[in-house]
């Protein structure tokens, strides 16, 4: 008997950021625990340790890793020669101009040919940003923007319709995007311990799909501000054998916390079912 494959919309879902708040992992058991990831039926959800540049000497040769921190740090590690999968860089502070920052990052994408995603703040200056990184991608190079959708004041998670409207220009503009931040579950739902609101990563599956066959901001903020658990796996289940539209996926510190979720969902086997 054999487990069940991981559903192609699901494939590659999850990048690794155990190090990152609020886990805080420490070097040493993220690595141990990514290896466990990387071994189990789950894997091709998974996607490289996401480290800080100071941690980079500290991860083995042999372990893909995404890179996230200043262009700067994150640029010595790439002049170090480690081999890197991806680089997340923040492009600007919110209320800051993106565009020297972005200009900086497109000329080390076009040094090195890496894969890189540009955080980029939703508040002045997003369009433009978003305008650059179409013209870049359409180029030829391998860049998108990354948003987050959380962290550790309210202020920090766009509400709905903020985040439809981010999504639907960058369906319009054919950029696929990255979020980070506070996706831990799956259904939209207010943290008991903060208060605060948190996205859930199959409302922004869901959203994405739905922008993708054509919907508007009003429709695609529906989805992300439903509850209902049901609709929403009713709605992902015709995506299941497709690739995910849009939405490349997430960083979350939590690797367990989605996978139960997804299991609770019938999204994926629990490690007991299987098919022959």
């Amino acid at each position: 008997m054999s487990i069940r494959p991981v559903p192609a919309v699901l494939v590659g879902l999850l990048d690794d950021a155990a190090v990152f708040p609020p886990g805080n992992a420490p070097l040493a058991g993220a690595v141990a625990a990514h290896r466990e990831h990387r071994a189990a039926w789950y894997a091709p959800m998974v996607g490289p340790l996401l480290v800080p540049p100071e941690d980079v000497p500290g991860v083995p040769d042999d372990l893909e890793i995404g890179v996230v921190g200043p262009l700067d740090a994150v640029a010595r590690v790439v002049d170090s020669g480690r081999a890197v999968r991806q680089l997340e860089v923040p492009v600007a502070k919110r209320g800051e101009d993106p565009q020297p920052g972005l200009a900086d990052l497109l000329a080390l994408i076009r040094t090195t040919g890496l894969t890189a995603y540009a955080e980029t703040p939703l508040t002045w200056g997003l369009t433009a940003a978003l305008d650059t990184l179409a013209e870049a991608r359409a180029a030829g190079l391998p860049v998108a923007p990354k948003f987050r959708t959380g962290g550790l004041a309210a202020e920090l998670f766009p509400t709905p319709v903020e985040l439809a409207a981010v999504v639907c220009a960058c369906r319009d503009r054919g950029l696929p995007f990255k979020l980070t931040a506070g996706l831990h579950h799956a259904i939209r739902h207010s943290d008991p311990e903060t208060g605060f609101i948190h996205h859930g990563f199959l409302n922004v599956l869901v959203a994405s799909a739905v922008a993708a066959d054509g919907a508007g901001p009003a429709d695609v903020a529906k989805v992300l501000a439903s509850g209902d658990a049901v609709s929403l796996v009713t709605a992902v289940h015709p995506w299941m054998a497709r690739e995910r539209p849009l939405w490349i996926g997430f960083g979350s510190c939590s690797i367990a916390e989605p996978l139960a979720d997804l299991r609770v969902l019938g999204l994926l086997p629990t490690t007991e079912e299987g098919s022959t």
